[in-house]
């Protein structure tokens, strides 16, 4: 089975892809994957075969993200994406034709995928690490959060899939008729089907043990359990951390990731550190994109741009982010109590699901971190013996799981059908 995988948005997007790749070469598959040339060090160093997309779109991300102030400005982002879109469709294309798959499998920011599989009639399948896809009475889409709207509101909540061709369509209906030739499709398509009628399967890299199996989920919604992508064995921390970490008992760690923001962010970084450093504790600072600042005004701080969480997160007492699914995963899967400040999308969703779980206290929204609210979250963070209890044990029922096998099987058995 050749299966081309096409991947697009932060590292924390296309890792879990790379790890795919690797679980199906190691499985007896063929894997390629086509994303960003930005990637391609990532790539190589797990030894997956790339076939580039241009790197615009990544760029703009890059560059932008760190100065984004909110949710407006994600909006402005989105339309700037358009040019490098209608590029990354191409190249999607020209990947699928050189490299001729049996199967694809995409992330839904890579908008060519789906209607190349159509026009060569393939099977593909959508992946998030998020239950996004799949209509559920159980809980509303997760970028909507917590609103209480029962059971037919929360599947009435999915038409946000809709977004995609509502903004995109114009583009997307061009690429189909001028570059695959191909019919256009209508502007409600929720782009959730094939040719035939029949459901898009969805590839659903999260675990059960954290978001459990609605009732109501189809044959075609796979959850497989995270796909984790192993640091190299081989890899080494600088020598400034490696010290630090020795020097005393293990510090909590605090990053956000991908997340910019920049407004506010030397402020945030001073009350998170405070909290920290009130109750005693060593803190180490990933600033990543610009959502924290380094901090050099106390010895029982350690300012790193980012170190890998499979790597890291097992050495630190706690953890506090921004709730990626793959960091929130990361952190209850090394059994670590979580506490996540969510900045946008479905980073509240996991951070509620983190506290019904007994895992962490209550999520406090990036824009609401205040000493008033950090105090107290940190004191249980750091003392709830259990709390601490049921992230050991959540940490225990993680390691138990190979999402990436499940995944493997899940395709070979739709592919065949």
């Amino acid at each position: 089975m050749r299966v081309l995988i096409h991947a697009f948005g932060t590292e924390g997007d296309v890792r879990p892809f790379v790890a795919l790749a690797t679980g199906l070469t190691g499985a007896g598959h063929q894997s390629a994957i086509c994303t960003p040339t930005g990637f391609t060090d990532l790539l190589t160093a797990h030894k997956v075969e790339h076939l580039p997309m241009d790197n615009a779109g990544l760029e703009l991300i890059q560059t932008v993200m760190p100065s984004m102030r909110g949710a407006a400005d994600s909006y402005q982002l989105a339309r700037r994406m358009q040019a490098a879109m209608r590029q990354m469709m191409l190249d999607e294309w020209a990947a699928a034709r050189s490299w001729r798959p049996d199967v694809i499998v995409y992330h839904p920011k890579c908008l060519g995928a789906l209607h190349i599989a159509e026009r060569l009639d393939l099977p593909a399948f959508i992946s998030l690490p998020l239950p996004f896809f799949t209509p559920t009475a159980a809980f509303p889409i997760p970028f909507i959060g917590r609103w209480p709207l029962g059971g037919a509101a929360n599947k009435a909540s999915y038409a946000f899939n809709h977004a995609t061709m509502l903004m995109y369509g114009s583009m997307i209906n061009t690429f189909r008729t001028d570059t695959l030739g191909l019919r256009r499709t209508p502007r409600t398509d929720a782009l959730l089907s094939r040719r035939d009628g029949t459901p898009v399967p969805a590839l659903y890299p999260f675990s059960t043990h954290l978001v459990p199996r609605p009732a109501d989920y189809p044959d075609h919604a796979h959850i497989t359990g995270p796909w984790t992508l192993d640091t190299d064995p081989a890899w080494t921390p600088p020598a400034d951390l490696a010290r630090f970490l020795d020097a005393g008992d293990a510090p909590v760690y605090v990053g956000f990731g991908s997340m910019g923001f920049l407004k506010n962010a030397a402020q945030r970084t001073a009350r998170i550190v405070h909290a920290l450093t009130n109750h005693r504790r060593r803190v180490l600072l990933a600033t990543g994109w610009g959502g924290l600042t380094r901090y050099t005004d106390a010895e029982q701080v350690h300012t790193i741009r980012s170190v890998p969480h499979d790597w890291l997160f097992p050495r630190t007492a706690a953890v506090i982010h921004h709730g990626g699914s793959g960091t929130t995963h990361a952190g209850l899967g090394a059994g670590r109590p979580t506490l996540i400040c969510p900045f946008i999308g479905d980073q509240s969703f996991w951070g509620h699901r983190v506290h019904d779980l007994g895992a962490g206290p209550g999520p406090i929204p990036s824009w609401k971190i205040t000493d008033a609210r950090l105090h107290p979250a940190i004191d249980r963070l750091l003392n709830d013996c259990d709390l601490r209890a049921r992230a050991q044990q959540l940490g225990d029922q993680l390691s138990r799981e190979n999402g990436i096998h499940s995944a493997v099987q899940a395709i070979w058995s739709e592919a065949k059908t």
